[in-house]
């Protein structure tokens, strides 16, 4: 007796180390693995298990089978067919869905053996953009179309001695991707540096909300970036005009480049990846993005650019200061 328990836990175990993770992206493409002994007259089919079993791909007679195949995978599913004679049965998904989380199973047939192949796939809808911006004593920060759901911090510096009133919310979409919104309230006239990250399973984002310097002199206007550009690797900068116009460029090891219709107005770009801009008027009034981007990270700093009456003024929601000489304060946000 003690025997045949003995064989039953190795081989429970034997089937548990079978199952393999695979991790999908929302919308992309993914492979689920499963591989064969091919004898020339081969059956494979593929199973959805999600609380019923789902027919997701089938294939026979030397051609795709799909008669019986659930409506939810119609267009989405392949097969490598000119590799299954060489023991391919790997199963190629589109348009990953949050639905098409659960588990798999790979059954092949041959005239020597059956095999199955269990898998559990995973969806990841990463957090790709951050939102955050200030209204009084109230900072806000917020992004959407997440999977699974995220987990929202504040940190702030100089690190608060009081407690900071903190209201998040969470809503689920009908594609079953996560909303997430969160506002941190402060004491008003505060310098302090807000920062909030998002992150889930597979990665994370911060954004902080802080004042920056400006300088103005010669009549050259430098708006600021957010981090010195030698402190990344293979970065790529790009300088953006109300979210879309791109108004200049540079990687790593390279000068920048002025697009067309602002080569006479780009001055430079400062090691910092600050702007540099001269002979500016109300036309070029509106929101400077300074977007850079390497392997780990992406920082992104905006600035609200306006003219009046020959002064250049820079700010960021109620957050704004005159330039009348040759340095001022503005407010920006990082992402």
């Amino acid at each position: 007796m003690r025997l045949f328990w003995t064989f039953l836990l190795v081989f429970l175990r034997s089937v548990a180390a079978e199952v393999r993770e695979v991790s999908c992206v929302w919308l992309q493409r993914c492979v689920l693995p499963c591989s064969f002994q091919s004898h020339g007259d081969d059956v494979i089919h593929w199973f959805h298990h999600n609380g019923s079993e789902l027919r997701v791909h089938s294939y026979y007679d030397h051609q795709d089978q799909l008669g019986h195949q659930d409506q939810r995978f119609r267009g989405r599913t392949s097969l490598f067919q000119d590799q299954i004679s060489r023991g391919n049965a790997s199963l190629l998904l589109t348009g990953v869905k949050v639905q098409d989380e659960g588990s798999y199973r790979c059954y092949s047939s041959t005239i020597h053996e059956n095999r199955e192949t269990f898998m559990d796939l995973s969806v990841n809808a990463p957090v790709s953009d951050i939102r955050i911006h200030q209204e009084g004593n109230r900072t806000t920060c917020s992004s959407e179309g997440i999977y699974p759901q995220p987990e929202l911090t504040w940190s702030t510096e100089p690190p608060s001695n009081t407690t900071l009133q903190n209201r998040t919310t969470v809503h689920q979409t009908e594609e079953k991707l996560y909303d997430i919104s969160s506002s941190l309230t402060g004491p008003d006239g505060s310098d302090r540096i807000y920062s909030c990250t998002i992150r889930t399973r597979s990665n994370q984002r911060r954004a902080t909300f802080r004042k920056l310097s400006v300088s103005v002199s010669g009549g050259v206007s430098t708006i600021p970036c957010s981090a010195p550009v030698s402190s990344l690797h293979n970065f790529s900068l790009t300088w953006r005009f109300n979210h879309s116009q791109v108004v200049a460029t540079q990687t790593a090891g390279s000068t920048f480049t002025a697009s067309d219709g602002w080569s006479k107005r780009v001055e430079g770009v400062s090691e910092s990846g600050s702007l540099m801009l001269s002979g500016l008027s109300s036309n070029q009034d509106g929101v400077y993005s300074c977007e850079l981007r390497d392997e780990e990270q992406t920082l992104i700093t905006s600035v609200l650019l306006a003219t009046r009456e020959g002064q250049i003024k820079f700010s960021l929601n109620l957050f704004s200061l005159k330039i009348k000489h040759e340095s001022a304060s503005c407010f920006s946000f990082i992402w």
